[in-house]
């Protein structure tokens, strides 16, 4: 951090002359410079670039941390607009809570192995860590450009061997018991130690295996598009469904918030946990996944019935007996495996365990292929069977566990050299043996090389062994990167477990094409991190703000489908056509998320050279909502542009007046001065609570972008006398720059130097302006504790407030969701609502400093008008006696009771 300390003479409001030395960063322009030009944005930004007064996060006092995380990026090289978007959104929000006094971690780090690494690296004939390193490096200092203030001393890479030694011992302690295991480690399941054979999904083009999920609805590759083969291979599997009823609960936790759509994605993905799976031994030593919703039924098994495409059936079959059999785990009897399309299998399942005693049909089917039914073991208590069934298999460690029929485990083998190497040394003598952990990591170029595959078995030193040569999925990388950036230089374990008090992770920031796979694994490894007590909750992410998409312009040449640049093409403003240049065809227009293909893209560094950095995060900030697709479109600059020059001009002319001694405050009328100052400290106020409460709760930083556009129109009304001696405009400025700063850092701190630097201050003594000290060093502005906020009553499904009453911060921390409720029945709009209708149920929260919310939700009431009885209802005394006469009546029954006895004249006796 570089600081500039000057000795300056500044002037106060009562015309003395203090001299000083002062801490704040000198500015680029000194008020020399009136037309804010994009060349001037770009200068002032470069001056700033390393004088931005970053906190870091600090490791002694994680009982006040706030961590913020932004998905990390593939380092293709370059960024793209959606980097952009992504992490503008995480920096204004590390920003804000920095000045709100919380500890913030805003960590980055590389999400590095890979496919795309592996192919460019063989195109260029280049190794991939050197093209990886190289583009790391040039998206680093991209990122740094963008103005970001990220932690790079915690700074993490997938490839590098200080954090993938970390994967490689989460999968290394097998053991016999199938459990890698240690109490400062990752312990995972392994599914299998002998490596069974499974039939997989096969890219031809990029030849490797596909998970089930990177394969699309038609057959093709998420990456390539190539149509996926089956083939058979040995593979690692992770023993994901274990946690499935977990991972499933999980997300109904009350912790979670904004997970909104994502719970539902979440939840579909896993599959409701309505049934048990079972990993059962074949005679062959293959193993055979078999799903039941009745596993108290077990002991009564008859068969178990294969689908044709299962890969047991290695001779593909259409029907009959396999010579393999399965030994009933729980009575030591044979089980035939049959192939057929006979039964009714589960649903995304190619295997059915037979129970003649369950189903009529599986008898019949038993008996129609000579499959002998065994007698029915009988229970008076099935809850208690199946608890025994479901005990037993746990302690085999053959599953029985909660699980959907449409969840499978996880397959991390991969066929690639570039990716986390599997620490499994094969022995012909001993099989699959897991390298010791004082030998780890095992490098990727140990098996990248076919002359390293070759080594010692560590059990019993045979040297004729070899290595595992496939790699990890790239989703074990990234399923526990979040808690290596709490301890990204630890030698000795994955991380201090005291540093472990940072998680959950607060506010998680990232793209929706993530938020099943990914968050489906790193829930599931911070599940197990939890359960063996390394981490204190299960879910490792609280609140989800996930991104829209940055959408470029394309167009597409209606006949054939080819994408065209914008240069090719001809557009008739009036009619919002286009036809292609060359040709006169017509040209289809759409907004598409950006990429290559569609020629619809924007590159950064271009956005930045024509607009400026800050211009560019503001202008990706502003006009939609974070979780909204946006229009990258150059109709929507000026609006931004514009705003940038009124606040730069406004700061010109405060120094020039302030400057002005020839300004007398007798110029103004008093009555006048005080009500426009009133005016700005209503305005300064409004706009604190409502910019707030964007950031902190609502996440829409579109609107605080408009409430500050507000707040400048309100500052640029004022007259000159008000400018040269108004203490509430100087307030008002003074948080208008600062609530900008989240967002546009370099341009707020070139606006806060000129600030602090104008003479003739009126709140010099003033606690909530830090005139020492840079913009990014400053606290948040408050609302003042007289000013009354509102307490904003809405109906249900009605998104606008319909009434707003008004109370002081510390009137509202008087108020509970019954007084809420009760000032709220005292309005007009929600007695007239309420006329017809009966009063169901409200909601009622305060957001500090904002406002409170009050949602009342009633139904319509059929046949009885009770406009009149709640007006009575209302304002009469004498009904809490009236009820007290219905106790046991239910509230519509006393409402309509009361209305009966309005008309009839008998309430006006009691009243």
């Amino acid at each position: 951090m570089l600081i500039s300390k000057s000795r300056v003479a500044i002037k106060n409001c009562n015309g003395t002359f203090l001299s000083y030395v002062r801490n704040a960063t000198v500015g680029f322009t000194h008020f020399k410079e009136e037309e804010l030009t994009p060349e001037l944005k770009r200068n002032i930004e470069l001056h700033w670039r390393n004088k931005l007064v970053e906190k870091p996060f600090d490791s002694s006092n994680v009982d006040n941390k706030f961590y913020v995380l932004s998905m990390f990026p593939y380092p293709s090289g370059k960024l793209h607009m959606g980097h952009v978007r992504v992490y503008a959104i995480s920096d204004a929000m590390a920003r804000y809570y920095r000045m709100n006094g919380k500890n913030v971690l805003h960590p980055m780090g590389w999400d590095a192995f890979g496919l795309p690494a592996e192919n460019a690296a063989n195109q260029l004939n280049i190794p991939a860590a050197e093209w990886t390193k190289q583009n790391i490096a040039q998206m680093k200092e991209q990122l740094i450009s963008l103005g970001c203030s990220f932690d790079w001393d915690r700074e993490l890479s997938t490839c590098d061997p200080s954090y993938y030694k970390w994967t490689q011992i989460s999968v290394s302690k097998t053991g016999e018991s199938h459990i890698l295991y240690r109490e400062q480690l990752l312990s995972l399941q392994l599914c299998f130690p002998s490596m069974p054979k499974a039939l997989v999904n096969w890219d031809p083009i990029d030849k490797t295996v596909l998970a089930n999920e990177q394969v699309d609805e038609e057959g093709h590759s998420w990456r390539s598009g190539a149509k996926v083969e089956k083939k058979l291979l040995r593979q690692w599997f992770i023993k994901a469904t274990e946690f499935s009823k977990a991972l499933y609960d999980g997300l109904s936790s009350p912790h979670l918030e904004d997970w909104q759509d994502i719970v539902k994605l979440q939840k579909h993905w896993i599959g409701e946990c309505d049934g048990f799976t079972f990993d059962l031994p074949t005679d062959s030593g293959d193993i055979l996944n078999v799903w039941t919703d009745v596993p108290e039924h077990f002991e009564n098994a008859a068969f178990v019935a294969i689908s044709r495409e299962n890969d047991l059936n290695k001779d593909k079959i259409s029907g009959g007996l396999l010579n393999i059999r399965i030994k009933n785990p729980f009575n030591g009897k044979t089980l035939p495996i049959v192939v057929t399309d006979e039964v009714k299998y589960p649903p995304y399942c190619d295997t059915y365990l037979g129970l003649p005693s369950v189903n009529e049909s599986d008898k019949e089917f038993a008996l129609r292929h000579q499959i002998q039914v065994p007698s029915e073991v009988k229970t008076d208590n099935e809850e208690e069977m199946r608890q025994k069934i479901l005990s037993k298999a746990h302690s085999l460690k053959i599953g029985g566990y909660a699980s959907s029929s449409k969840l499978k485990d996880w397959l991390i083998s991969r066929q690639r050299s570039w990716g986390t190497p599997i620490p499994i040394i094969h022995c012909g003598d001993c099989g699959a043996v897991p390298v010791k952990e004082c030998d780890l990591p095992i490098l990727h170029s140990q098996i990248s090389d076919a002359s390293q595959l070759k080594a010692t078995c560590p059990k019993c030193k045979n040297p004729n062994a070899h290595r595992e040569s496939d790699t990890m999925d790239t989703f074990v990388d990234s399923s526990w990167y979040f808690l290596r950036y709490l301890d990204s230089k630890n030698g000795q374990e994955m991380f201090d477990k005291r540093m472990a008090k940072c998680m959950p992770v607060d506010l998680y920031i990232g793209g929706k094409e993530h938020a099943v796979l990914h968050l489906y694994y790193a829930r599931f490894m911070n599940h197990f991190l939890h359960r063996i007590g390394l981490v204190p909750e299960p879910e490792p992410f609280k609140r989800l703000l996930v991104q829209g998409m940055v959408m470029g312009q394309s167009y597409r040449v209606k006949e054939t489908g080819k994408y065209l640049k914008e240069c090719d093409v001809k557009i008739d403003e009036n009619t919002k056509t286009a036809v292609e240049l060359s040709t006169g065809q017509p040209v289809v227009m759409e907004w598409e998320k950006m990429s290559k293909s569609k020629l619809n893209g924007v590159d950064p560094a271009d956005a930045f050279e024509e607009l400026s950095v800050d211009s560019v995060r503001l202008i990706i900030l502003g006009d939609v909502a974070p979780r909204s697709n946006r229009n990258w479109s150059s109709a929507t600059f000026p609006g931004i542009l514009d705003w940038q020059r009124r606040i730069w001009l406004t700061l010109h002319q405060f120094y020039k007046i302030r400057s002005d001694d020839g300004i007398k405050k007798r110029d103004i009328n008093d009555a006048t001065f005080r009500q426009i100052e009133d005016m700005l400290a209503q305005s300064r106020n409004h706009i604190i609570a409502g910019v707030t409460y964007n950031y902190k709760y609502a996440q829409q930083l579109s609107v605080a972008v408009t409430k500050k556009q507000a707040l400048t129109k309100s500052i640029r009304r004022a007259p000159k006398e008000v400018i040269k001696y108004g203490g509430e405009y100087e307030r008002a400025l003074a948080s208008l720059i600062i609530m900008i700063a989240p967002m546009a850092p370099h341009f707020a701190s070139e606006l806060w130097s000129q600030f602090i630097r104008v003479p003739n201050r009126i709140n010099a003594s003033s606690s909530e302006i830090n005139w020492d000290l840079d913009v990014l060093e400053q606290s948040w502005p408050k609302v003042d504790e007289n000013h009354a906020l509102d307490l904003k009553v809405k109906f249900d499904g009605n998104k606008k407030a319909v009434s707003a009453l008004k109370f002081t911060h510390n009137e509202f921390m008087k108020i509970d969701s019954q007084l809420a409720l009760k000032y709220a029945m005292e309005t007009p709009e929600v007695k007239a609502y309420l006329s017809d209708k009966k009063f169901l149920r409200s909601n009622y929260v305060y957001h500090d400093f904002c406002h409170g919310s009050l949602l009342i939700q009633a139904k319509k009431l059929k046949g009885e008008n009770l406009s009149e009885t709640f007006k009575i209802l209302i304002h009469s005394q004498a009904i809490k006696y009236f009820f007290g006469l219905l106790t046991a009546e239910s509230m519509e029954v006393k409402l309509t009771r009361l209305g009966e006895l309005f008309r009839s004249g008998e309430i006006g006796q009691m009243v």
